[in-house]
């Protein structure tokens, strides 16, 4: 991934209390470095010559919306423009889950219009990163 022309950035429920935000952006996270290893640098020594474990290479925004941005956004994601962008969704029926079996059997019962989306992560090209999350505020 080439951080000049490409960027990652995480949407979160703007109503969201500290704790679900804060474990919704890791989960988002850790799926998005599965998805995209390639954006996680090589371990780092110290000054001491101990070893600290590579992180992603470039800033990654958290920003926050409403939950009718966040539904809108993911709409937006499966249009032909934006199709190839790579992205992942969390919704409160996820967060709301003891187990991923849990997770599964929730899912296969709810329409995707029942879902009520926490947060968003997005990968891809800047400009088009840009356009559908530009005037997103930073989460504070």
């Amino acid at each position: 991934m080439n951080s000049e022309e490409e960027k990652c950035v995480i949407v979160l429920d703007e109503g969201l209390p500290p704790g679900t935000a804060a474990n919704t952006a890791a989960i988002l996270g850790i799926t998005m470095g599965m998805k995209l290893p390639d954006v996680v640098g090589s371990d780092v020594p110290d000054a001491d010559g101990n070893a600290h474990m590579g992180i992603i290479q470039f800033p990654v925004p958290i920003l926050k919306a409403g939950p009718e941005r966040l539904r809108s956004l993911r709409a937006k994601l499966f249009t032909p423009q934006f199709a190839d962008l790579t992205a992942v969704d969390f919704s409160a029926l996820a967060q709301s889950c003891k187990t991923y079996t849990e997770y599964i059997q929730k899912m296969a019962d709810c329409p995707e219009a029942k879902l009520n989306y926490i947060g968003i992560a997005i990968c891809g090209s800047k400009r088009k990163i840009n356009k559908l999350t530009g005037n997103l505020p930073l989460l504070r």
